[in-house]
């Protein structure tokens, strides 16, 4: 019976190894089908709710108790805004991480008393719950804080190629509202929904688009926005003064782009020295522990 059971899991493996290998080509009309099916956001909001409803029904009754320890912080609530998560909804998350680590070590050590008839003692679990506990209440925050860059960062790169296509668009002779309507219609994704959102709000309301590009800036804490709000402000409405200011921001966002660029790499390239300088050391005990065996066999 084992053998049969041995023979059905490696037919079942080999098939999926030659199927992962080679899958079955699609059909022409299935290649289409998937053309005409507009795209859909793998990261929306329904999405996101879905996934972290059990979180927040079960911490939910916790979020006032993390609210007195002082949470969120005003950089966590402005990484939060960045990230389109609820306040509510990741105070609840921190929650349930905080009780799963309180709960694992008694657990741990109670597996451990009835199955193994071993004794952890009172002190041990509980140094290792308030430990777990204390740890897993900021994993949320790190994912958080992550993701938050990433999206700041898209949100400056995004931002640089709206404002080299408005002065594209200033040089032919478009005004400030058509050329930023233009820059913005071309670019895709979150940042660009941002901005352009943004400047929707000041068409329908007859305002400067600077003073609501500056609000979305100190909202999602994007200093780029803010000092590009405040120095197009002082620039006032003439063509001119704005053509030669947004081309000056641009080429220095466009400058430490490349300096970030060129600071990540390098420390890339520092952090795959650590495994060669590893590979080495281990290559050198392989070589020298037959000698040195011998020497401290021989004395």
């Amino acid at each position: 019976m084992i053998v049969i059971l041995l023979g059905v899991l490696f037919g079942a493996g080999a098939t999926t190894l030659v199927y992962g290998l080679r899958p079955p080509r699609a059909t022409l009309a299935d290649v289409l089908a998937t053309l005409n099916v507009p795209a859909s956001s793998p990261h929306s909001p329904a999405d996101a709710a879905d996934e972290m409803e059990w979180a927040t029904r079960l911490g939910r009754r916790a979020v006032p108790l993390v609210r007195t320890l002082g949470f969120p912080t005003t950089s966590l609530r402005a990484d939060l805004a960045v990230c389109g998560t609820g306040e509510e909804q990741h105070l609840a998350g921190k929650a349930v991480c905080a009780t799963v680590g309180l709960v694992t070590p008694w657990a741990t050590a109670l597996l451990l008393r009835l199955g193994a008839d071993v004794e952890a003692g009172w002190w041990m679990p509980l140094a290792g719950s308030i430990a777990l506990a204390a740890v897993l209440f900021f994993v949320p925050d790190l994912s958080i804080r992550t993701q938050a860059a990433r999206r700041r960062r898209e949100m400056r790169h995004t931002l640089s190629l709206v404002l080299d296509l408005t002065v594209i668009a200033l040089a032919g002779g478009a005004g400030v509202q058509q050329a930023l309507a233009q820059a913005i219609a071309t670019p895709q994704g979150w940042a660009a929904g941002k901005l352009r959102h943004a400047l929707h709000i000041a068409q329908l309301t007859r305002t400067s688009p600077w003073t609501h590009l500056g609000e979305l800036g100190r909202q999602l804490a994007v200093a780029d926005l803010r000092e590009l709000a405040s120095t197009l402000s002082l620039a006032g409405t003439e063509g001119a003064k704005i053509r030669g200011s947004l081309g000056a921001k641009a080429r220095a966002m466009r400058r430490s782009r490349v300096s970030e660029s060129d600071g990540a790499a390098q420390a890339a390239t520092e952090r795959m020295s650590l495994p060669v300088m590893g590979l080495f050391t281990a290559f050198l005990l392989l070589i020298g522990y037959p000698a040195l065996a011998h020497v401290l066999s021989m004395s």
